[in-house]
């Protein structure tokens, strides 16, 4: 797996703006990613140094459209701590 297949986006919510300021990021990253899959992901893409990768796994709702029931699909998330002085430039 390439650094770009790791790592999905940059997610800029209101709570992962809370979190910027202390030098951690939230992305979205692919359901087979570890973290150290990770942490080299995202010193590759950002050129920054990772101090911790931190991931959830957020399930899947049940949600209906029209009359038929589906589920939205399970999505994995990392909360990626950088060292002091490092910092991501998101456009």
């Amino acid at each position: 797996m390439n650094a770009h297949d790791v790592i999905k986006s940059l997610l800029r919510t209101e709570k992962s703006t809370l979190f910027e300021p202390v030098g951690t990021y939230l992305f979205l990253v692919n359901k087979a990613a570890n973290k150290i899959q990770i942490k080299a992901a995202v010193e590759e893409i950002y050129k920054v140094k990772v101090k911790e990768v931190n991931t959830v796994i957020c399930a899947g709702k049940y949600k209906r459209v029209r009359y038929q029931p589906g589920l939205t699909p399970d999505t994995k998330k990392a909360y990626v701590s950088l060292k002091e002085g490092q910092k991501i430039e998101a456009a």
